[in-house]
């Protein structure tokens, strides 16, 4: 593929990025302006990547040139090939993202994100295993400077989390998260088991991009909000007020519940963001089916029957069945080491895309 035009639609469409963002005007529509700024940091970044690919190339030329006139075992020669091979590598690491480059981001990519996580087949020891999930989100977002907040859980006896519901705000967090929905399966020695025996589990994860109001558009008169008194930890106050919101939304029979707020209206806000979020959700899983025929491997359109991944605790070793990527540092993974696996679930999504593209 000759990447010139591309290289240079990118210079184009960056210079007039750039102009539009130097105009005052642009910012009396907050939404445009955001926009605008997110292109502008996107478009920056492919222009760079441009001009070191045009850089490697040059390189490249030379280097093959200086080979060509050198004896063959000479010393000029012999960097000459150590040097053409390190460029090869950076070439096609370079093209490879300007490619990339050419596949439209999604709208809800840049998006906050609300994840769900859920114990599954497997009783205590799911339950175990989901706030394990837990952690591993928190110390992962902790590595990208993204921040967490809890939003509703329902703890388990033996420390575990029958469910948690919490945000995840920061810069790209669904277009890294996105990948993990599915079903996650666990194999284990579980602390309650006596007899040293393996056993397997299931915690299902579902990670939908924060709505907002324009998204999703919610009747008033399709939603039933109830209030109670909040029960588990957060002191004195958490059995004396009403602060719990639980609210129906009468067409899909969801109901969405959010009380780590001392404050109603608080949780009340939170728990119609959740409502939104669940609501968008539904909406690009309906349009991704429409899609699904076109794509060889659906990667993460969060089909809650996937079997994404599994952690075998005994072997130290994690695998994502969606690529057939396995590691042997699962308790790295757990400790919220997630790029080993996420950044080849974005490659490979992002190949699909750009195969849909040019064919």
């Amino acid at each position: 593929m000759n990447l010139l035009p591309h290289i240079e639609k990118f210079r184009k469409r960056f210079a007039e990025v750039e102009s539009l963002l130097s105009d005052s005007k642009v910012f009396d529509n907050p939404q445009k302006a955001q926009e605008l700024s997110r292109e502008y940091a996107r478009l920056k970044e492919l222009v760079a990547t441009g001009e070191n690919f045009l850089k490697t190339v040059a390189q490249l030329s030379e280097n093959r040139d200086l080979l060509k006139s050198e004896p063959v075992d000479s010393e000029l020669a012999v960097m000459a090939k150590e040097e053409i091979l390190r460029l090869e590598a950076e070439e096609k690491k370079l093209a490879q993202q300007i490619q990339f480059g050419l596949v439209p981001p999604a709208p809800t990519d840049s998006r906050n994100t609300i994840i769900e996580i859920r114990a599954g087949a497997g009783g205590s020891e799911s339950a175990l295993f989901a706030a394990d999930l837990y952690r591993m989100y928190c110390r992962y977002a902790e590595t990208r400077g993204w921040k967490v907040e809890p939003l509703d859980s329902n703890p388990s006896d033996l420390g575990g989390f029958k469910e948690i519901i919490f945000e995840v705000t920061g810069t790209d967090v669904f277009k890294r998260l996105k990948y993990e929905s599915g079903v996650h399966r666990v194999q284990r020695v579980p602390a309650t088991e006596a007899q040293g025996r393996i056993h397997t589990s299931t915690t299902t994860v579902a990670v939908m991009p924060e709505a907002e109001e324009v998204d999703v558009q919610i009747n008033p008169d399709e939603i039933e909000i109830n209030v109670c008194r909040a029960s588990g930890k957060g002191g004195q106050g958490v059995n004396t007020t009403d602060s719990a919101v639980q609210i129906i939304h009468k067409p899909t029979g969801m109901i969405v519940r959010c009380a780590d707020q001392r404050s109603q209206q608080k949780n009340k806000i939170q728990a119609l963001n959740v409502l939104r979020s669940r609501l968008l959700d539904r909406k690009i899983a309906e349009e991704d089916a429409k899609y699904a025929a076109f794509r060889k491997d659906q990667v993460g359109t969060g089909e809650r029957s996937e079997k994404n991944r599994t952690y075998n605790f005994p072997q130290n070793r994690v695998t994502d069945h969606r690529i057939e990527v396995t590691l042997y540092n699962l308790s790295n993974v757990i400790d919220g080491d997630l790029d080993g696996l996420i950044e080849p679930l974005m490659t490979h999504d992002m190949e699909e895309k750009l195969a849909s593209l040019q064919v």
